[in-house]
């Protein structure tokens, strides 16, 4: 693949997660509690290392203004600075439900389309 084909690929990638990547913090916290690199270690590791901190601290910010998630400080087991945890609260558990439902039937209906036949560039009369 071409170096042009991949940033192409990369930049698509980046789009679709943009969309979605509010649902896919809101499932990690779900999950558990978690801290700001907890959050890029989790995504990279589902092979989402495309998400930067600076697209996930203010996600953060403004979910815990909408009243989607709450946080909290607790120690670090390093013995460093306290981190500061996320949490859903209930409004941000019926935003998850209502995500993936919406996220379910809006892949579904794409994943159609693209597994459809293949056009054969004829015009059809």
């Amino acid at each position: 693949m071409t170096k042009g084909l991949d940033a192409t690929g990369d930049q698509r990638r980046s789009q679709l997660l943009r969309g979605v990547l509010d649902l896919c913090l809101l499932s990690l916290i779900a999950e558990r509690p978690r801290y700001g690199f907890e959050f890029a270690e989790a995504l990279a590791d589902s092979g989402l290392e495309l998400v930067s901190d600076g697209s996930i601290y203010p996600l953060l910010a403004r979910m815990e203004r909408a009243g989607l998630v709450s946080s909290y400080r607790a120690p670090s087991p390093s013995g460093g600075a306290p981190r500061k945890y996320y949490r859903l609260t209930e409004a941000g558990r019926a935003e998850l439900s209502g995500g993936r439902a919406d996220w379910q039937a809006f892949a579904g209906q794409v994943g159609r389309i693209l597994t459809g036949t293949e056009s054969t560039g004829e015009a059809t009369p």
